[in-house]
């Protein structure tokens, strides 16, 4: 018996294999759901739609993931902080926008009706074409208390509108525009004859006198103000 016990005793008892580690996963894009440009360019319209509709103060990286039905990491790994956010909108989707108004003056020198019809057309296209443009614009870029504004301020200062007063003096002292214009408030019009309806305009549904208004009347209407006036037209003008 004591010899059983002793040969039991000795035997090599079978040692477990230890489980292997989990692998860590790799650095980079957290997965699910669109890669790459896709997805970035759907937080990217997730974002301002947001911003259009509660503003930017109140729209956190953690509301836009929800939004987009993406989690937290996918819009940290493209943008790290809302900061970071708001250049890559203003660099990505209002760049094209004051590169189009630029261009607006640029090809038309010498006829500031046609310039100013121009401005005020891009507007309403712009908007058609991205319905978030004028509620954000309003909200954030009009408003002195807007982050865009200020994140905007920051980056160009008053180029933008600096060169706009000088074409509009410079056609001012060539005749070619009504003298009795304030240049500083020519621009702050164009906005307020299209941005303000067409923000406006997602109200009017349930108004049967409005809810026809569109982006081809606010630009019509818009056009007709600037080049005649509010005055009555007689036959022979």
């Amino acid at each position: 018996m004591a010899t059983r016990k002793r040969a039991e005793s000795s035997t090599p008892t079978a040692k477990t294999s230890p489980k292997p580690a989990a692998a860590g996963r790799r650095p980079g894009r957290p997965t699910g759901g669109p890669s790459g440009p896709e997805q970035r360019e759907r937080l990217l319209d997730t974002a301002l739609a947001l911003f259009a509709r509660q503003g930017i103060v109140d729209t956190t990286l953690g509301a836009i993931a929800r939004e987009a039905g993406v989690t937290p990491a996918m819009v940290h790994y493209y943008f790290k902080t809302r900061e970071q956010l708001l250049d890559v909108l203003i660099d990505e989707r209002f760049l094209p926008v004051r590169v189009a108004i630029r261009e607006a003056f640029n090809e038309n020198e010498d006829d500031p009706v046609a310039a100013l019809t121009a401005v005020a057309q891009r507007f309403v296209d712009i908007a058609a074409e991205r319905p978030w443009f004028p509620s954000l614009w309003v909200r954030e870029v009009i408003s002195d208390a807007g982050l865009l504004k200020q994140r905007m301020d920051d980056r160009f200062r008053d180029t933008h509108r600096k060169r706009a007063l000088r074409w509009i003096i410079r056609w001012q002292k060539e005749g070619r525009l009504n003298p009795d214009l304030e240049p500083a408030l020519v621009f702050p019009t164009l906005l307020g004859l299209t941005l303000l309806p067409l923000a406006a305009s997602t109200t009017w549904r349930a108004d049967p006198e409005r809810r026809q208004i569109g982006t081809r009347e606010i630009a019509r209407h818009a056009v007709a103000v600037l080049t005649s006036g509010v005055g009555a037209r007689t036959r022979n003008s």
